[in-house]
């Protein structure tokens, strides 16, 4: 096994950029190993992934194959001197014609719930991302049959949505909804913005006291920092203040050791191994964003600073080198880690 390699520097530098890129284009254009999930009635409805997904079949699954083409435009934006051919592979996928075909899915009654709400955000913020320079126009133009399909479909959902999904993986809620309220923002979508914001209001203004224990063997993402990372977005700093203090208000104790530093990634080859060492790429983004949206002189800002940096250093260690489990995914979250979306 290769042994894990510190990141040294925080951004990106253009070689680390360039093997994130080519490593994204080569998983979105990889139609096998695939794993997928799919509600079938009858033989004829078992078909190649590409057959229902003509854009997103690669990188094993969809929501995967969604946010490493997030990445790649992301990359191709912020690093014009890249190969044009890492574009010319975006465009041979996002075609027009693909996008009414991975549309038509989503408007069947499996379509409805499938990858939501996970896949659902990547698709929201990967569209906000090609909005945001003209290299990506053609691509958000040819996206937007499918975009219009998902962003209803996510409206339905989140407006009848009584209650949150409290999870360290891809059903969490809180997650979904700060990916998607970026990309509201980001591109005007008022409508969308409010929905995510009373949402936000009504799932978890009046938690207080998290008592939940983390890690779980599987998560990627913590359920708590996701939340506040959440909500950090919605709330103006000194009532973020107030609400993170009444929410975790033993932070700085003993029994948040294992949310303040990064835990144990025993075989970051294993899919579930993965899961954590993403955990502490995410966890160092949601630590960043409460250090940064907290007033200065709050008791929790140079922790969260501190766990930020712990975190970051240990997540950048397992991006390279330790097979597909990890490299289908884990370069979208250490670039969303470093240099953020649709900015």
């Amino acid at each position: 096994m290769t042994p894990p390699q510190p990141h040294p520097t925080p951004g990106l530098d253009a070689d680390t950029a360039s093997r994130l890129l080519d490593t994204a284009i080569a998983n979105i254009g990889r139609d096998y190993p695939v794993h997928w999930v799919h509600l079938i009635n009858s033989p004829a409805e078992l078909v190649p992934q590409r057959t229902l997904h003509p854009i997103f079949a690669g990188s094993l699954d969809w929501h995967s194959c969604v946010h490493q083409t997030w990445l790649a435009v992301r990359l191709l934006r912020l690093f014009p001197q890249f190969s044009t051919t890492a574009a010319a592979t975006i465009d041979a996928l996002v075609t027009e014609e693909s996008a009414q075909v991975e549309a038509e899915f989503f408007r069947t009654p499996n379509g409805s719930f499938w990858e939501r709400p996970y896949g659902w955000a990547w698709l929201l913020l990967l569209d906000a991302e090609c909005r945001a320079w003209p290299g990506g126009a053609r691509w958000a133009e040819a996206l937007q049959p499918l975009v219009t399909q998902v962003r209803t479909g996510w409206l339905d959902w989140l407006g009848l949505s009584r209650w949150p999904v409290r999870v360290g993986t891809h059903t969490n809620t809180a997650f979904a909804l700060s990916l998607v309220l970026d990309a509201a923002r980001a591109t005007g979508d008022t409508a969308l913005e409010i929905a995510c914001t009373a949402a936000t209001r009504r799932f978890y203004l009046a938690d207080r006291d998290y008592g939940g224990f983390e890690p779980s063997a599987a998560d990627f993402l913590s359920p708590a920092l996701t939340e506040a990372d959440l909500l950090r977005r919605v709330l103006p700093p000194e009532e973020f203040a107030g609400w993170l203090d009444a929410f975790l208000p033993d932070l700085a104790a003993a029994r948040w050791t294992d949310l303040r530093d990064p835990v144990p990634v025993d075989d970051p080859t294993d899919p579930h191994g993965s899961h954590l060492a993403g955990l502490a790429l995410s966890r160092a983004w949601a630590w960043r964003g409460i250090a940064e949206s907290l007033p200065e002189h709050h008791r929790y800002v140079e922790l969260a600073s501190a766990a930020a940096a712990r975190h970051r250093e240990a997540g950048w260690r397992y991006v390279f080198g330790f097979g597909y489990a990890a490299e289908h995914w884990l370069g979208a979250f250490a670039a969303y880690l470093d240099i953020g979306a649709v900015t």
